[in-house]
């Protein structure tokens, strides 16, 4: 997956239009482009990460101009909203989504086991039985029965 990332990084690094964004940032932006303003707290609701890695998400996306924040409807809260440059690159971004949905198909198509059932089946066995559990059951015993 890290190569497809740097691959996908490597699209946005060829256009000077989107130079300095990372792809990490996508998602975000095109949610603030679909619904609007949103609070951080909406924002990170929206795309499933927690409030923290929003807010740190959000900073740097501001001090690349890609968004700017207002104080919310108390001291607590900030509303994030996009930039013109960064309206301006939501339908570059959404194309680009789009291709990667369809490169990841095609390549999915060539593998002998589909890299999303993989994972599927993967996280399956883990919710049956974590990854701890199954390192704990192979790393010797430290109770020595108290000797």
């Amino acid at each position: 997956m890290e190569r497809v990332d740097n691959d996908i990084a490597r699209v946005y690094e060829s256009s000077p239009d989107t130079v300095g964004v990372r792809t990490s940032w996508v998602l975000e932006i095109l949610r603030l482009d679909a619904r609007g303003p949103m609070t951080i707290r909406q924002l990170s609701a929206s795309v499933g990460r927690t409030h923290s890695a929003s807010s740190q998400k959000v900073a740097a996306m501001a001090k690349a101009g890609l968004v700017e924040t207002t104080a919310g409807s108390d001291a607590r809260t900030r509303r994030v909203q996009l930039t013109n440059r960064a309206r301006q690159l939501a339908r570059r971004m959404r194309e680009e989504w789009v291709a990667t949905e369809e490169a990841l198909a095609e390549l999915e198509a060539e593998a002998p086991c589909p890299l999303s059932r993989a994972v599927a089946d993967l996280n399956a066995a883990l919710d049956r039985k974590s990854f701890y559990e199954r390192l704990s059951e192979h790393l010797p015993s430290t109770d020595h029965g108290g000797t």
